[in-house]
């Protein structure tokens, strides 16, 4: 198809998608132009609109001020809020559509932070050029009648066509401005499925070191955002391959290891994408786990650090999995990541490797039951990563280790089936062991608590009196060890 149809196909969706949008657009178009002021739909709502893919976040240039904006939209939205206003942007809700309108800026910046010095701007043109990527420097004139004319001075949309990435102006200028922008087009690679222009590239490889300048809040954003997109592994490996990776995680470009002819073993770095690819294939439809992607891309950080070679030429990672839920937790925690997130990542990449003890069903009921609970809540998340682990390119020994899971897995059904295997709990609670010992509440109480647990845990439910019998036989030998007198 030559370019000009493509052109008018990209085009005609677009204004299909902005047409569902009518209402909102129009009305608030006229309240603008009641006011003679211009406003335009910008940025990734409007590459959004001619991908087909418009979400109900939309954002908007203006030439009015923020107080004048606040004041134009004051009767027209369901809600305003202004945290952004010190950058131009008033927020606004009406019906189920949030929108931020941003004055025409033409920022400065000063090189230490990715801050700008906001300055207002008075033209549409100069707003466009200060933007990261020329596929979000389009724009359309929104106005009391609704839709008016597309604008894209930069080449936007020739650059949406062939899903390339280019900045506005030069890489080294827009990077240098805000460095943030080359993580971010490692997340465009991951949420569109675009390249980056080949400059575009270099000034990355050049400039990785800038990222010093970015706070570990608005890396994980990012991260986050790269994680969960369409192809995560695209965005991970154009990390890695400029060195941006190891800037922002650096553990994971860590993984390429050098192998020789003499100790040959499976590529760490490749093998932990593909389980990234194999978890995801995992995932429920429409819904990314955040978490077991994360557990998946990390599980094998501990490899780099506990290789050995053996004798026999072969090449050993003992315990790397302790080694790897260590830096999981160094890492995250850099990166100012939540408690409950890096103890979930940590608690998956601990015990990622535990299932390969299972052997051929040989693990007891017990060891079954602390499988389980050791998991806890992540126990479907365990499932999909375990799963998303058997790469190896021995068909036979990849069908004997997914038959071994899914056995393991029907063992788990049929044990809950007849105990609560999600909340193995004691069975007697901390009052009926201080009645019972005749002891008040303290160290004592939780470390008997702790001693039923594991009985509970070896030996599946026990009935009241045979708890109490054990309880009992427990607290005289240790009396009797410590000089203590028993019940």
């Amino acid at each position: 198809m030559p370019e000009g149809d493509n052109d008018a196909a990209l085009l005609a969706r677009a204004f299909v998608a902005l047409n569902d949008l009518a209402e909102p657009l129009g009305s608030l178009g006229a309240v603008f132009a009641a006011a003679d002021r211009e406003l335009y739909l910008v940025g990734g709502s409007v590459r959004d609109a001619l991908l087909g893919r418009l979400s109900t976040d939309l954002d908007f240039t203006t030439d009015a001020r923020p107080a004048e904006v606040q004041k134009l939209l004051r009767p027209w939205a369901d809600g305003l809020w202004d945290t952004g206003i010190e950058f131009g942007t008033i927020g606004a809700t009406r019906g189920n559509r949030r929108l931020e309108i941003t004055t025409f800026r033409a920022d400065t910046y000063d090189r230490v932070s990715r801050n700008p010095q906001v300055q207002f701007g008075d033209t549409l043109v100069d707003d466009l050029k200060r933007r990261d990527f020329t596929v979000n420097a389009m724009a359309v004139r929104i106005t009391g009648a609704g839709i008016g004319e597309f604008v894209d001075p930069l080449g936007g949309l020739v650059a949406l066509q062939h899903q390339i990435l280019d900045t506005p102006s030069a890489p080294e200028v827009s990077f240098g401005d805000d460095p943030l922008r080359m993580l971010r087009a490692a997340r465009f690679v991951s949420q569109l499925g675009f390249t980056v222009a080949p400059r575009v590239r270099t000034a990355m490889a050049e400039m990785a070191p800038e990222m010093s300048r970015i706070t570990a809040e608005r890396i994980a954003a990012e991260l986050d955002k790269l994680i969960l997109g369409a192809d995560p592994v695209a965005g991970i490996d154009l990390m890695v391959q400029t060195g941006l990776g190891e800037e922002v995680l650096p553990e994971v470009g860590a993984m390429r290891m050098a192998i020789d002819e003499h100790h040959q073993h499976k590529d760490v770095y490749q093998h932990s994408l593909t389980v990234l690819r194999q978890a995801i294939d995992l995932e429920n439809p429409g819904e990314p786990d955040l978490v077991l992607r994360w557990a998946a891309l990390l599980h094998d950080i501990g490899k780099p650090p506990t290789r050995k070679h053996e004798g026999d030429g072969g090449v050993s990672f003992h315990h790397h999995e302790v080694v790897g839920a260590k830096m999981v937790r160094k890492r995250m925690r850099a990166l100012k990541y939540s408690k409950q997130m890096v103890d979930d990542v940590s608690q998956l990449v601990y015990l990622h490797l535990r299932f390969h003890g299972y052997g051929d069903g040989k693990w007891t009921d017990s060891a079954v039951r602390r499988y389980v609970t050791d998991a806890g809540p992540l126990l479907p998340q365990l499932h999909k990563l375990v799963r998303a682990d058997c790469t190896t390119r021995n068909k036979k020994r990849a069908a004997r280790l997914q038959n071994n899971y899914g056995e393991l897995e029907q063992r788990i059904s049929a044990l809950a089936a007849k105990e609560d295997l999600q909340r193995v709990r004691p069975d007697l609670d901390g009052n009926a062991i201080m009645e019972l010992l005749d002891i008040p509440a303290g160290p004592q109480v939780g470390e008997a608590w702790r001693f039923l647990k594991e009985l509970r845990l070896d030996r599946g439910p026990l009935d009241p009196d045979e708890a109490e019998a054990e309880l009992l036989s427990w607290w005289a030998a240790k009396g009797n060890r410590e000089g203590q007198s028993s019940v």
